[in-house]
């Protein structure tokens, strides 16, 4: 009897216990904090603007170019080294199209925002579509920071903005689920780099003044160190509401005006490099110190080993050719900023906990470490990347990008599909095209707005610069690119260039 009633406690306690250890678990599991995150986003910097190199040899392994010992980020290549950078990560050849894309997780062609927003008048260009999406993202527009903010993070937008021109409700990031907007309005690029200037509305391009910095006005604090100082205070802020935090973190520069930032001139030999190159270095050694700055104080707050940062640009390089140095902006990738060639669309990418240390939150959701991750990546992987690991639902959400989470591990997703449809039906420096990069392929089409169509194809994997069109002698791979490219803008419902009120759309030869 005795020895019954010692068994039937035993099992009875077993039992206790194994429940016990479930709740636990569950418990464990479902409040396991949210990591911070903080988008650090650059204004025009292409792939070849840093000390780091994105590019590889045959063999996979990064190689440096001229670009990367001229510039130095020491700061990023730490960030490298700490997490996984891409070596083909694409954006929209030009701003307000990217960054409304990383917002919404959809191409420019379906946002059909398909060219920089100019705050005071659409600007379709002479062939352009006159109803492209002109007025940006509005309150009704789904957006990561919505998505994080009902998920119960801080958000936190400061520095360039660009969602939406003058008197838009995309103008003011509070309408696009930012709960705090520093410096952020309708504005593409700055008056002025400079406090003395009060950043524009002392001097330089008052129409182009950066808003809500006053505090500055007429000191010797360059406008990337002002962002920075009101970043960590955000930060700050944020954390005595023991919330986690989305910092939006969208530097004006590197953007013209290119005025150099006098912190780090003297890093650069005036005899050996034009004044607009040395100019264009410090801003990219100003962001380099912005990112140092703001891991510092992660770590001093002690939250840098739950804090994920995603760094990134927006569109291909900006910078000044530089011909006595024998390289441009982009060397040895061709094109730049606003381009069809690889040069307007490559753009730096890298993944990183601050501090990689294996916490709870680093093995829930694990990043490489000095990996460099060959497979495509875009601008529109942000957006699901982020609702993955922060379980938000978006099943039912219409999204053309995938999560990079498997691809952080050095991984790759053969589930996602690596295409990348960069649709810019306007004028500017390439004018009136369509690209697709699939895979090792890809495709540009000149719509015929003067004369005929043109077709340019070309095989990246074994033509990476872009130096040989094999559109005449490849006409059947042409064709498949050309017939992909249809069924994709047609997907997006996308807007083509006008002629005599004709649209005008693909031909295929």
């Amino acid at each position: 009897m005795v020895k019954n009633l010692f068994m039937f406690n035993s099992i009875k306690t077993k039992i206790l216990i194994i429940f016990v250890m479930c709740f636990l678990t569950g418990y464990s599991q479902n409040t396991t904090k949210a990591p911070n995150i903080i988008i650090f986003l650059v204004d025009d910097m292409g792939l070849m603007d840093s000390s780091v190199p994105f590019l590889t040899s045959e063999d996979g392994a990064p190689k440096v170019y001229p670009l990367n010992t001229f510039y130095k980020t020491p700061h990023l290549e730490q960030l490298a080294k700490n997490g996984i950078r891409f070596s083909n990560f694409y954006a929209h050849s030009v701003c307000s199209p990217s960054r409304t894309s990383l917002l919404t997780g959809q191409n420019s062609a379906k946002t059909r925002i398909t060219n920089w927003i100019k705050l005071e008048e659409k600007n379709s260009g002479p062939y352009g579509p006159k109803d492209w999406n002109w007025e940006g993202l509005n309150k009704s527009s789904i957006t990561l920071p919505k998505l994080l903010q009902q998920k119960g993070y801080e958000t936190i937008h400061v520095g360039k903005a660009h969602f939406g021109p003058r008197g838009s409700e995309g103008e003011n990031p509070l309408n696009l689920g930012f709960n705090i907007n520093i410096a952020g309005s309708s504005i593409g690029h700055p008056g002025s780099y400079y406090g003395e200037d009060g950043y524009g509305h002392i001097k330089g391009n008052k129409k182009r003044a950066v808003p809500g910095l006053q505090k500055y006005h007429g000191t010797d604090i360059f406008l990337t160190e002002a962002l920075t100082l009101e970043a960590k205070s955000a930060i700050s802020k944020a954390l005595k509401k023991n919330k986690p935090f989305f910092l939006h973190l969208a530097h004006y520069a590197v953007h013209a005006p290119f005025q150099a930032d006098p912190r780090f001139t003297s890093d650069y030999d005036a005899q050996l490099h034009s004044k607009k190159a040395i100019a264009y270095a410090t801003l990219i050694a100003g962001i380099d110190k912005s990112l140092g700055d703001i891991v510092a104080h992660l770590k001093a707050l002690d939250v840098d080993r739950e804090t994920l940062i995603l760094f990134l640009g927006d569109n291909g390089s900006d910078a000044p050719i530089i011909p006595e140095d024998n390289y441009g902006s982009s060397f040895p990738i061709k094109g730049k900023k606003a381009m069809h060639w690889e040069g307007g669309m490559r753009v730096p990418f890298i993944a990183s906990w601050v501090t990689p240390s294996g916490n709870t939150l680093q093995k829930l959701w694990p990043i490489a470490q000095n990996q460099l991750q060959t497979q495509m990546g875009s601008i529109l992987d942000v957006f699901p990347t982020l609702c993955e690991i922060n379980s938000i639902d978006i099943k039912d959400y219409t999204l053309e990008g995938h999560s990079l989470v498997k691809q952080f591990t050095a991984k790759e997703n053969d589930k996602r599909t690596e295409e990348f449809l960069n649709h810019y039906p306007h004028k500017h420096r390439s004018s009136y095209f369509t690209s697709l990069v699939k895979k090792e392929w890809k495709v540009v089409y000149h719509y015929p707005v003067n004369g005929d169509p043109k077709y340019e194809l070309f095989h990246l994997k074994t033509d990476p610069f872009e130096q040989k069109n094999k559109a005449v002698e490849n006409p059947r791979q042409l064709k498949k690119m050309l017939k992909n490219m249809i069924s994709t803008l047609e997907k997006d419902a996308a807007l083509y260039p006008n002629k005599n009120e004709e649209s005008l759309r693909i031909i295929i030869p």
